[in-house]
């Protein structure tokens, strides 16, 4: 069965896109070195990635090239998709998406982008694990890691982790 994986990056008020909607605060790390925890080795273990519109929409309005070449990509949304930047599936049922990705076997899932989609997923327990990096940097306004819908958890705490920049690895198993 496929591990549902949660890995985001936060400011240290906990937020994970400032009030601008902008993720510059962010960029300025991306030369660290992450060793074992890289981005790029954490994609190449992922065979499906699940995102919210919001997220597609600002990975579609970047520049970049489409990033999920190898993997399926499927977008949880209820409005169509004009000229998708890459090739996507569309889903609006949450509930029947967690049901296919249960019944995967090959390969893990990862919930990209904001804390909507994973609160979701994390209210019908389908979020599996999460590793969240906390950044060195205040924002004073933005976009919670998640939404406060009432849920309430306690996670096991698998690993935590100091790494470059003044920046921390959390590894959680819920």
């Amino acid at each position: 069965m496929a591990v549902i994986r949660g890995y985001i990056a936060a400011s240290l008020d906990g937020l994970i896109v400032s009030g601008d909607g902008s993720l510059d605060w962010l960029f300025k790390y991306d030369d660290m070195d992450l060793g074992e925890h890289d981005y790029r080795l954490f994609l190449k273990g992922i065979r499906t990635v699940v995102m919210g519109r919001a997220t597609y929409d600002f990975i579609a309005s970047e520049n970049s090239p489409w990033a999920y070449g190898d993997q399926r990509v499927i977008v949880v949304t209820s409005r169509p998709i004009e000229r998708p930047k890459g090739p996507l599936e569309i889903y609006a049922d949450v509930d029947a998406l967690i049901a296919e990705l249960r019944a995967l076997e090959d390969g893990d899932v990862w919930m990209l982008g904001g804390g909507r989609l994973q609160m979701a997923f994390m209210e019908r327990g389908a979020l599996d694990e999460i590793e969240i990096y906390v950044i060195p940097e205040i924002l004073g306004s933005g976009q919670p890691l998640f939404p406060l819908t009432g849920y309430r958890a306690s996670p096991r705490l698998l690993s935590a982790k100091p790494i470059e920049k003044g920046c921390v690895r959390l590894h959680y198993r819920f």
